[in-house]
Formats: structure tokens, sequence, C-alpha cells
């Protein structure tokens, strides 16, 4: 067994079901300064398990601005929402790509308040993307 009880084994399985792209801001592993995180969707501290369907790829900032986070303001219509989950919901249904293909834009209450605390177009990680797409390697298509 690996740390928190998860398995490498399993840890492999989720990095393979989410493309090495962390679930959530889309960017890929392979291009990353930092190693990602093996994230649990619902929080251990709010009685989240370790079974693969709590379990998501993330990026060190992603990780770390959700924290033990499920819920959030969303600003237009200043309601609480849940997050993203990204074993329930499909990424393209709350999300879509701006004109740059870089720049992540919420389509629903759930996309922009994760947007939002998540801070998916922050600097560094919107930088990576551009370059990426310059490169021709982005965005994903799936």
């Amino acid at each position: 067994m690996a740390d928190n009880g998860i398995s490498s084994q399993v840890k492999e399985r989720v990095h393979r079901r989410a493309g090495y792209r962390c679930e959530y801001c889309r960017c890929p592993l392979e291009y990353s300064m930092q190693s990602f995180s093996i994230e649990h969707i619902k929080p251990a501290s709010r009685a989240g398990s370790n079974k693969e369907s709590n379990l998501a790829l993330s990026c060190q900032g992603c990780n770390s601005h959700k924290y033990v986070k499920i819920q959030a303001l969303e600003s237009q219509t200043q309601i609480v929402v849940r997050l993203f989950h990204p074993r329930r919901d499909k990424w393209k249904g709350h999300f879509s790509w701006g004109a740059d293909n870089a720049t992540i834009r919420g389509l629903t209450t759930i996309g922009r308040a994760t947007i939002g605390v998540l801070q998916l177009n922050r600097t560094g990680v919107l930088n990576l993307r551009l370059l990426l797409v310059r490169a021709g390697l982005y965005p994903p298509s799936d």
C-alpha cells in the first residue's frame, strides 16, 4: 500500500483513466513542473472514501485550491452550487475552450463555480496551455 492507503495499482488506474491530465484544468502531467496528486473528490475529512469512484488526478494548483471544498458560490447567480465532479460529470458539459483554445470558460453554474474556486485560468497554468497551443499540442481532443 502507498500513502493514504491508496495502492500503486489504483494510482496507476486513476492516472490512465484521466489520460495523464489534471481532471479539472486539463493540463498534461507530461509538461507539468510539479507532480500530480490523487485527489479525493469528496475529501476524506468529509467522510470521502479511497474508492476509485472518489479519486481524481489533480495538478498541485487545482488540488491546493480545492482543498476540502465540495461546493462554492457561483458569481453570476450568487447561489451555492456543488463543484465539478470528475466521476459524475462530463467536462464538456460544464466547460468549453475560449477562442485562444487555452482559456477555460464555464457553461454552467457548476462550471463557473469550479473555475472560480480552483482558479482554472490562473496565470501559470494558462501560460502553459498557451504554449502548448502554439506547439500544436493543445487543447486535448477528448
